[in-house]
């Protein structure tokens, strides 16, 4: 039997979490970034798939790590994995749903999740508009994006001008999300692990520099903390609406309940997996597994 690892890097933390718990269930697994993986259509071979240049069998699963910087290529790559029927951790169709910002959250919206008010920015905005409709503070976002980049909080109409200014004068293509700030708690945030239509674990992240990020990968803290019946149900209904298998769902406190600030497919744990002692790789192997063949492992 082999697994698939699709990322990036094989030295990421994740990455080499994965092929450990794979190597502990005698498991093969291999790690290959998209590009290694030529893209051929035909009705001949569906064995198949040419990795490196060399055409090699079809792997049992296959487990996507691309996350938010999944392009066309690498979807391409997914679909022709679904298209030879080999089951993948994560379809295409769900990553595709959420490494886009704004499209994730007209389908969150769509499915009546409750998310922070956004605007898609379009070049020479009004800052009028962004006042009336978001107010200010307000949350500045690049479309794609992860670990906390891309993200600023503009405190007034004069920082959100010149921001708004800045991202223009680097990229005339450029496309933002202004969102409304959710102050209940400054700098603090909860990130939920759902694996296979169930919350394993959750944690509270706090900012330790002042800043409204509390990503861990930003030097944030975390703890461990008790999954309530509003926190399993709202991840558990935002990954089954999104179409994932895997999703780390991070979650705002509101004065009204809890909002949905994101939905990851590729989900970063070394932090996850440390403050909270879950092994988060075995269930993810475990979870391809099942994939597999439907049997008690």
């Amino acid at each position: 039997m082999k697994a698939l690892i699709l990322a990036q890097k094989k030295t990421q933390y994740e990455t080499k979490r994965i092929i450990e718990e794979f190597t502990k269930l005698n498991i093969r697994s291999d790690v290959v970034k998209p590009s290694s993986i030529d893209v051929i259509v035909s009705r001949e071979d569906k064995t198949s798939i040419r990795i490196r240049g060399s055409v090699v069998s079809l792997p049992d699963v296959v487990i996507p790590r691309t996350g938010s910087g999944t392009g066309y290529f690498s979807l391409a790559v997914l679909r022709q994995f679904e298209r030879l029927k080999v089951p993948l951790c994560n379809s295409s169709l769900g990553i595709e749903n959420v490494k886009d910002k704004f499209y994730a959250h007209q389908l969150m919206v769509s499915k009546g999740l409750p998310i922070p008010k956004t605007i898609l920015a379009k070049k020479n905005i009004s800052v009028a508009l962004v006042q009336k409709q978001i107010g200010f503070p307000c949350v500045v976002k690049i479309v794609t994006g992860s670990y906390g980049e891309g993200v600023y909080l503009s405190r007034d109409r004069k920082s959100f001008k010149d921001l708004i200014e800045l991202i223009d004068s680097l990229n005339s293509k450029s496309s933002v999300l202004i969102q409304e700030f959710v102050a209940e708690k400054f700098g603090t945030d909860i990130r939920v692990l759902v694996i296979g239509n169930e919350c394993i674990g959750a944690i509270e992240r706090k900012s330790t520099d002042g800043s409204f990020k509390a990503n861990l990968t930003r030097g944030g803290v975390a703890k461990t903390i008790d999954i309530t019946k509003d926190i399993q149900n709202l991840s558990l209904k935002a990954a089954r609406d999104m179409n994932l298998d895997i999703a780390g769902v991070d979650l705002l406190y509101d004065k009204k309940g809890l909002k949905i600030c994101e939905v990851n497919s590729a989900p970063g744990f070394e932090g996850f997996e440390r403050s909270t002692n879950i092994n988060v790789a075995e269930k993810i192997c475990r979870l391809a597994l099942s994939k597999v063949k439907p049997i008690a492992i």
